[in-house]
């Protein structure tokens, strides 16, 4: 088969199957801004891959497996970006007894010397108060590289501030 000759059956196969692969997406996703650009991604697939569309048994049911997959895909980082935002954006009771400001300038400037990950670690452990696990879904990382970065970072802190004020920033001081 030519070039030419593929292209054209491509367009064609194309024109008599994208509108019920756009009507897939919506369906599965319940977006429908999402369904057409799931449906072209989907072609722009089977475009990059033709030999493996033109040897399943049906074209269009491998067609309609990709658009499940990537309407998947789509679900899945959508509901792993709405976790995070529900993270970063709930809301917890701070106390407002009167700030030290030197000692907040301090901390501040302690934890902007921190690797990122090690600061995001440390404060949404210990500023946010959220578990290992809400942390390293929030970060996108394994709850033992949170526990890794939240354990070097305090120590980091500890060596910054000295320890007993970067115990007092964790909460393991005495009061």
């Amino acid at each position: 088969m030519t070039e030419d000759e593929a292209a054209a059956d491509f367009h064609a196969f194309f024109e008599s199957h994208h509108a019920e692969l756009s009507r897939l997406a919506y369906l599965l996703t319940g977006e429908a801004d999402a369904a057409d650009d799931l449906a072209a991604d989907a072609m722009v697939a089977l475009w990059h891959h033709c030999d493996r569309a033109c040897r399943a048994d049906s074209a269009a049911a491998y067609a309609r497996g990709v658009v499940a997959n990537l309407a998947r895909s789509r679900i899945r980082s959508t509901v792993r970006e709405r976790r995070r935002v529900l993270l970063f954006w709930s809301h917890r009771p701070e106390r407002t007894d009167g700030p030290d400001m030197a000692a907040v300038m301090d901390v501040r400037a302690a934890l902007d010397r921190l690797p990122f990950r090690k600061r995001a670690c440390v404060v949404l452990r210990y500023a946010f108060d959220l578990s290992e696990k809400d942390t390293a879904a929030a970060l996108g990382m394994s709850v033992g590289t949170v526990k890794s970065q939240t354990s070097k970072g305090t120590a980091e802190l500890q060596r910054l501030l000295g320890v007993r004020a970067a115990d007092e920033l964790v909460g393991r001081g005495t009061r």
